[in-house]
């Protein structure tokens, strides 16, 4: 079984703001995280570093053959050190161009983008419910960048607020660009009421949900995430399996697990067959996000073992 994972995070210093709060890389994998100290990161990156070395280390530890590295505004925007991880990568990484669409003239940015050889572009749009006002996902500017994005074949990497606020401009997006390809992070903030609505989008054939964020969301009942996995049963009843993605959200998910434990709870399972563990762990995102070949990883026995 080959895996993919289809939602994790690379920077090389967080240096932010969101919401007029800061996000700064302490020391010892912390951040200063909107007014409080948070263990962003593993303790032992004691430089705050989240690299793609470390990550590739841990791939190949887990037996992960690529990622989808998206982003997020909490980390600043990392479009330069991502153009260079798949760069360097390209077998391993797939990379999502983020815009800052919190402001105007993000259009444009999407452009640019596209022209430095992003295939997708990433917006975490939950955090476009401004103070001062909210930026609709169906106003003007945004609706010219799906278009372009259509046209010129680049994926839409999305998170979306908790659950229905965000579905009907969705809805009117997935109308309006059938041809689009888009995937919906954080299994539709599941554990959060009327997550189901988000993966009813997937239901369109354009569509897909990823889990990055699903041990996070599932964290208060930890391993092995029964919760997690009937909730994965579940979608599968609403959508279909094959319109299911894993994702670990590497590496503040892995502050609380291994990364391998990210997928490992889904793999010992008995409420999913083989097959749809194929679908989900691997298959499913190596069609939606047109990977060639992938790295083949040999199992490497642990010295307890």
């Amino acid at each position: 079984m080959k895996i993919i994972d289809a939602h994790a995070h690379l920077w090389l210093r967080q240096d932010t703001e969101v919401n007029g709060m800061k996000i700064r890389t302490l020391d010892n994998g912390k951040s200063l995280f909107m007014g409080e100290i948070r263990q962003m990161l593993p303790p032992f990156i004691i430089d705050g570093r989240n690299t793609a070395e470390i990550f590739l280390s841990n791939m190949d530890y887990a037996q992960v053959s690529a990622a989808v590295i998206t982003q997020e505004y909490i980390d600043g925007l990392q479009n330069d050190y991502l153009q260079e991880v798949e760069r360097k990568y390209p077998a391993r990484f797939l990379c999502c161009g983020m815009v800052d669409a919190r402001r105007p003239g993000y259009l444009a940015e999407a452009r640019e983008l596209a022209a430095r050889g992003f295939r997708g572009i990433k917006l975490p749009a939950e955090r476009l419910l401004l103070p001062d006002g909210r930026v609709y996902l169906t106003g003007d500017e945004m609706m010219q960048m799906f278009r372009f994005m259509e046209e010129n074949d680049l994926f839409f990497s999305v998170d979306l607020a908790p659950g229905e606020t965000q579905v009907a401009e969705m809805e009117e997006i997935i109308s309006e660009c059938p041809r689009l390809r888009i995937a919906i992070g954080h299994f539709g903030m599941v554990t959060r009421p009327g997550w189901q609505a988000q993966i009813r989008l997937a239901r369109h054939p354009n569509v897909r949900i990823e889990s990055g964020g699903i041990t996070w969301l599932f964290n208060d009942e930890f391993y092995p995430f029964a919760g997690a996995v009937r909730a994965i049963r579940e979608a599968a009843s609403l959508a279909g399996m094959e319109k299911l993605m894993w994702g670990s959200d590497y590496p503040r998910t892995v502050t609380a697990i291994t990364y391998r434990m990210s997928y490992d709870f889904v793999l010992k399972s008995t409420l999913l067959t083989g097959d749809e563990k194929a679908l989900f762990l691997g298959e499913n995102a190596k069609r939606f996000y047109r990977f060639g070949d992938l790295t083949d990883l040999p199992y490497i026995k642990n010295m307890s073992e």
